[in-house]
């Protein structure tokens, strides 16, 4: 025998809006809630008579009886039709709806123009990722994205094939010997630093550091209690010398000392490592641009001396030679620090999603990496050769230090000169630089960091003519 419908009435008032006649009907139920008009537990109207006296058709209530259930306001049983859900008018008067209302869209802020127009842009770390290889970039990625990815949340990614190719790589280019076992895929140097402390039991024990140099190096340090200590660099980098046993390690960039650019010859390095054997002290070598040296025999890193892997802990990365913004490094600790370090990076959730792994491994795998090498090497080459022909030609009395490796060199300026000043200066006239003093702690040396990576030889010219009206 059919169930007749039950005589329950709901005189609802539908407003006039555009909106659908389904959320018109929930809001008019969910306007009586907040009216007091309808209380939890009061039953509703079958569907078939609310359409009667709303005089619509029967699939709009349908619809909003499922969108007030769906959104906690009523309840439906079999059998037992619809009625108002326990704290529903609190939910009401509260302003809660059954569905989202449209909305105007944010007004957009206003562009500011900047302050001044940046003609050429000279600032250190940004390689020139113009000429790089897209139908290989594009074959890598959408090689990554064939494959079936893991769903195992209990630990990091393995990145097995990348550590596989990284360990090749850094072998062939950087001539350190290291299994793929002992290579940590990390999110980034930076990253990779704020780590360190906490990983190496370095809070509270003092690390000495290059002066001037690295900035994100000594707030990693600094921020997570390590007691930091200023070593001043000369034209060959960081004196071992001047290390003591009581610092617990040394941070240090050999191949392109950061900022001022000193290759750090051999002597120093053993020097060095000596110095870590005797005290037990680590080496942090942070290799972060070693791929690019010109006019000049190639000096492999620090950990490839015998007797280092003990000793040095190594970092790379890709950002210099490929692309910043993929946020990829690598870390080969000492064997016997290597866990630790894992454990802290994966603590701190500092790792490298599978896909960015997958296509850099197959970029490395396939050749493309040391293509880009190849041409990147010789296009650098000859922009860092015409700019400093041409600073040579419009600033013959300033000297010039580290042009013999990486992407930037220094233009030095006079012990009394402000090279902030003269860095502000120099954007009013559409150069952007940096000074040399904003990497110094107690170093009262001037200069301005130049980057040329991505200055073409055919702007050298007119750029350096613009750094030299900015210094007048």
């Amino acid at each position: 025998m059919p169930r007749a419908p039950r005589s329950v009435s709901l005189p609802l008032t539908l407003d006039g809006g555009d909106r659908p006649l389904r959320h018109r009907i929930a809001d008019a139920v969910v306007a009586e809630l907040r009216e007091g008009r309808l209380r939890p537990g009061d039953p509703l109207p079958s569907t078939r008579v609310l359409a009667t006296e709303l005089k619509v058709s029967r699939g709009p209530v349908v619809a909003a009886y499922d969108e007030l259930a769906s959104a906690g306001f009523i309840e439906t049983r079999p059998g037992s039709g619809a009625e108002i859900a326990t704290g529903a008018d609190r939910a009401a008067r509260a302003g809660a709806l059954s569905s989202v209302e449209p909305m105007e869209p944010c007004p957009t802020a206003p562009i500011r123009p900047p302050r001044h127009e940046v003609r050429f842009d000279l600032r250190p770390g940004r390689p020139d990722v113009g000429f790089l290889d897209q139908a290989a970039w594009r074959r890598a990625w959408r090689h990554a994205a064939s494959l079936v990815p893991t769903n195992d949340m209990d630990q990091a990614p393995r990145h097995s094939r990348l550590r596989q190719v990284l360990a090749d790589h850094i072998r062939r280019s950087r001539g350190i010997a290291v299994d793929q076992d002992d290579l940590l895929v990390t999110p980034g140097v930076s990253a990779t630093l704020q780590a360190l402390p906490s990983a190496l039991n370095l809070a509270g024990r003092t690390v000495a550091l290059e002066d001037p140099g690295y900035v994100e190096a000594w707030t990693a340090f600094s921020d997570n209690g390590v007691r930091t200590r200023s070593v001043p660099v000369d034209d060959d980098g960081l004196d071992a010398g001047q290390l003591r046993p009581t610092d617990a390690a040394v941070y240090v960039t050999p191949s392109h000392q950061y900022p001022l650019g000193a290759r750090m010859p051999v002597v120093r390095r053993t020097a060095m490592l000596d110095w870590a054997q005797e005290s037990g002290g680590l080496i942090i070598e942070d290799d972060y641009d070693g791929e690019f040296r010109y006019d000049v025999s190639p000096l492999p890193a620090l950990r490839s001396l015998e007797g280092a892997d003990d000793h040095v802990l190594y970092m790379g990365t890709a950002s210099k030679i490929l692309v910043p913004t993929l946020r990829v490094s690598w870390v080969a600790p000492p064997r016997h620090l290597r866990d630790q370090v894992r454990l802290e990076l994966e603590r701190r959730n500092l790792v490298v999603n599978e896909m960015t792994g997958e296509a850099l491994a197959e970029f490395i795998a396939n050749g493309s990496l040391a293509a880009h090498h190849a041409r990147a090497a010789r296009t650098y080459a000859g922009r860092r050769a015409r700019l400093v022909t041409a600073l040579a030609r419009h600033l013959p009395h300033h000297g010039l230090s580290g042009v013999d490796a990486g992407l930037h060199l220094v233009l030095m300026l006079p012990d009394d000169v402000d090279d902030h000043e003269v860095a502000t200066s120099l954007l009013r006239h559409g150069v952007a630089v940096n000074p040399l003093s904003a990497y110094a702690v107690e170093s009262d040396r001037r200069g301005l960091v130049i980057g040329y990576a991505g200055l073409p030889e055919s702007r050298a010219e007119v750029a350096v003519r613009a750094l030299a009206a900015g210094l007048d």
